[in-house]
């Protein structure tokens, strides 16, 4: 077999891995544009999920990243109860430096080529203003300006009512205050879960790779600031993971002194099997991230749906409900919590 087959024979065995619907490989060598969009499932709806900018090492670390994520995308929808199936795009470079119209127009035409079975927003490296461009070339686009707009204070709300449910099943209230929370990555979504525990006084360590992040946020909250390496080890009684995923692996677990993980990354556990169980073990109490994170795929979804901006926040506040049913469900079947939120999903993706 030529190289050429071996890759796609590996291609393929991927998507058959995660179940996978289609996977459409994007080029542009005049723009720059290297591009992958996974859609996982269009079971239950057309596959929505946002486009992810970032500078990867090589090609086999993006589509693995985007298979990851568009799965994810899948049993976050069906979790919340929403009509849509999983999707998620990646964009290989540096959102820093290579941003173009040119760029974000022209993957807006591949993504309209997927005629409507795959919706696109904004994620890691993309704002409202390149989804403006993507929205040039196609309709299916959420995430703009004027509409339901930027999801990640949705998010930010959804994660910290997930933290409290994990607070109520870990110490038996839910309150944050006194509580010490090392946060992980101070995006948008960060920032906004920094602000929220901070009105409710919890004490807040947070570390990002971008030092004009960390000067931005610790100007407006007394925050303590440690090294990017040095917050897995933090003294906290919540790490909460904001960044990219797979930080929680074998490294990280023998550093950490929390009781419970709980943040807005995608894929925190970087083999699901093997970590999932092993903080179990630990007796750390793990809240599944597309479960906590689920807030800003409700946003855009309103645009969709028509939801008003104010049901779209009580759908957030619910996200404390279904974790505890989630924690009910792991205790009662004697399984880890990651495998208890899966299986909350399937149910809904098979009908039952």
């Amino acid at each position: 077999m030529d190289k050429t087959r071996q890759q796609e024979a590996g291609v393929l065995a991927q998507m058959g891995t995660y179940d996978h619907e289609e996977v459409l490989f994007c080029n542009d060598n005049a723009l720059g544009l290297r591009s992958i969009i996974a859609v996982h499932s269009t079971r239950l709806g057309p596959s929505l999920g946002g486009t992810r900018m970032w500078n990867y090492t090589n090609e086999q670390e993006a589509l693995t990243d985007a298979l990851r994520l568009s799965r994810g995308m899948t049993y976050k929808a069906a979790v919340a109860g929403l009509p849509l199936g999983g999707g998620k795009a990646v964009i290989i470079g540096d959102s820093r430096s290579m941003k173009s119209e040119k760029l974000f127009r022209r993957f807006g035409q591949f993504v309209e080529s997927l005629n409507g079975r795959y919706i696109t927003a904004e994620d890691v490296g993309i704002g409202p203003a390149d989804m403006v461009h993507v929205s040039r070339e196609t309709r299916h686009v959420t995430g703009l300006p004027g509409k339901s707009g930027d999801p990640s204070p949705v998010t930010a709300y959804g994660v910290y009512m997930a933290m409290k449910a994990a607070a109520k099943k870990r110490w038996g209230s839910d309150s944050l205050a006194g509580k010490k929370v090392a946060v992980q990555g101070v995006g948008h979504v960060g920032e906004g879960l920094v602000g929220h525990l901070m009105h409710e006084g919890a004490i807040v360590s947070i570390t990002d790779i971008f030092e004009d992040r960390i000067r931005e946020v610790s100007s407006k909250f007394k925050v303590q600031v440690v090294g990017k390496d040095d917050i897995f080890g933090t003294d906290a009684d919540i790490y909460a993971p904001c960044a990219l995923g797979a930080t929680v692996n074998d490294r990280t677990i023998e550093q950490f002194k929390c009781s419970i993980i709980c943040g807005a990354a995608n894929n925190q556990l970087a083999e699901e099997n093997v970590h999932g169980r092993a903080i179990e073990a630990r007796g750390i109490i793990y809240t599944p991230d597309y479960v906590a994170n689920g807030g800003g795929l409700m946003n855009v979804c309103s645009e969709i749906t028509g939801v008003s901006r104010e049901k779209v926040m009580e759908q957030a506040k619910g996200i404390y409900d279904t974790v505890l049913k989630i924690f009910a469900i792991a205790e009662r079947e004697k399984i880890p919590s990651y495998l208890a939120a899966n299986r909350l999903a399937e149910e809904r993706l098979s009908g039952k």
